[in-house]
C-alpha cells in the first residue's frame, strides 16, 4: 500500500502498489520500486533509482540519484535496538550512482560513497569511500579506484572475462 502522504516524483514506477508498504517519504522522478518493498517515514529517495524486491529502507535513510539496490537489501537505523527504550534514529546516506548487491545489510550511521559497489550479502559496518568495491562480513575494501572511469573500466574488463 502506498499511503497518501508519500511524495511521488514524476514517472515513478511501482511494480504493484498492493505489494509494497510505503509511507510518509519522498521518492524522486523515474524511480522504480519492486514488489515486497517497505519504505518508512522520513526516507528520501532520489531520481532514477532502482529498488528491487524485498528491500527494507527505514527511517533516517537518504538515497541520492541513480542508486541501485538489489533484492533483499536491508537498512538499519538504531545501533542498540531494545524493546524497553525509544529507538534513537541514526542517519544513513547513500550517495549517487552507488550499487548495493542483493541481501546486503547496511548498518545505521554509514555513508556509502559515489559510484561505490557493495557486494551481495555484505554487512556494511563503516563508511565506504567513493569508487570503492567492498564485500564480506564485515565488509572490507576489495578494490579502491581514483575515478569513475577507472572503476567502470575495471568492471567492463571483469564482465568480459565471464
Amino acid at each position: 500500500m502506498v499511503e497518501s502522504n508519500v511524495k511521488l516524483g514524476k514517472g515513478v514506477k511501482i511494480f504493484d502498489p498492493a505489494l509494497v508498504n510505503i509511507w510518509n517519504c519522498e521518492i524522486g522522478d523515474d524511480t522504480f520500486i519492486g514488489p515486497f518493498v517497505e519504505i518508512t517515514c522520513g526516507v528520501v529517495i532520489g531520481k532514477r533509482c532502482k529498488i528491487e524486491s524485498h528491500t527494507f529502507i527505514c527511517d533516517s535513510v537518504t538515497i541520492e540519484d541513480d542508486v541501485f539496490l538489489g533484492h533483499g537489501v536491508v537498512f538499519t537505523n538504531d545501533l542498540y535496538p531494545k524493546v524497553d527504550r525509544q529507538v534513537s534514529y541514526i542517519k544513513t546516506l547513500v550517495k549517487s550512482y552507488a550499487s548495493i548487491g542483493s541481501n546486503a545489510t547496511i548498518l545505521c550511521g554509514i555513508t556509502i560513497g559515489r559510484h561505490s559497489v557493495i557486494g551481495a550479502g555484505a554487512v556494511v559496518t563503516r563508511n565506504v569511500s567513493d569508487y570503492a568495491v567492498v564485500a564480506g562480513n564485515p565488509a572490507h575494501i576489495l578494490k579502491q579506484f581514483a575515478s569513475e572511469e577507472e572503476l567502470y573500466q575495471y568492471m567492463s574488463q571483469r564482465q568480459s572475462l565471464r
